[in-house]
């Protein structure tokens, strides 16, 4: 596949996945709440001037290197591209479990994840709420992560254009129904299952860190429960909303509690 298609198959899986959380939202809400659409869509400008400066497209590229190379699991095992898109999108999902649990565990790193979690509307606009800072300090190890593996380009794709739908839906105001969520929810990560990791109370927002699967939750005991009839106020009750795109970008320098 053409870098050119590649470019393109991650915008449309990025459209789509907005397109399809704010339908749902608009069809199952769950609070109903206004989002903090300007600061956030503002934050994503940011970070996507920062990142194409700094590394545009570098996961790809460093697939490809690596592939050229034959560096990495995969590529030492020649696995096929059956094989290897989903342990691409498995084995990264992993890493970015492994990542966003060390974003609240560092005092460093929780000093810009703050950013994110200070959206006291939470729908799926904050799922482009991330501080550049926070971004570029994940970047050294998400490029390790497709060095190691030996991930594709395609694989690559793959596995953000899971992620995006992910991270949205996962982020919006919305409902499922009880039962489909039961029967999801030991498998996949629901929006009440990373609303419950959104809460504004400390003990309880230490769990439910997966983006794409929840098994990794479930299997390095960080799993809580929860369903679309939980109401959560979510949020960081130590700073004031809403926040300006200013105010969100300068927050990790002010002095905060640890986590």
């Amino acid at each position: 596949m053409s870098e050119t298609a590649l470019q393109a198959a991650r915008m449309a899986a990025f459209a789509g996945a907005i397109a399809l959380a704010s339908l749902l939202e608009r069809l199952r809400p769950h609070a109903g709440r206004g989002g903090s659409v300007r600061t956030n869509v503002g934050l994503w400008a940011v970070d996507a001037v920062v990142l194409g400066v700094v590394c545009g497209g570098c996961a790809c590229a460093v697939g490809s290197w690596a592939a050229a190379r034959g560096v990495g699991l995969l590529n030492l095992l020649a696995a096929p591209l059956w094989v290897a898109v989903p342990v691409t999108v498995v084995g990264l999902d992993l890493v970015s479990y492994g990542w966003h649990r060390a974003n609240h565990g560092v005092p460093l790193l929780w000093r810009f994840h703050s950013v994110h979690h200070a959206d006291s509307r939470f729908t799926a606009s904050t799922g482009l709420r991330f501080h550049p800072g926070e971004l570029l300090l994940s970047l050294p190890v998400r490029l390790a992560a497709v060095v190691a593996l030996g991930a594709s380009p395609v694989a690559i794709v793959a596995f953000e254009a899971c992620f995006a739908v992910a991270n949205f839906i996962e982020h919006g105001d919305i409902d499922l129904p009880l039962g489909l969520e039961r029967g999801v929810d030991r498998v996949v990560v629901t929006p009440a299952l990373h609303r419950f990791h959104h809460t504004r109370v400390l003990a309880d927002r230490d769990h439910n860190f997966g983006t794409i699967l929840a098994v990794w939750d479930r299997l390095l005991g960080t799993y809580r429960a929860s369903t679309s009839a939980v109401r959560v106020d979510v949020g960081l009750g130590e700073v004031p909303e809403p926040l300006g795109l200013s105010a969100a970008l300068l927050l990790p320098l002010r002095r905060l509690p640890v986590r």
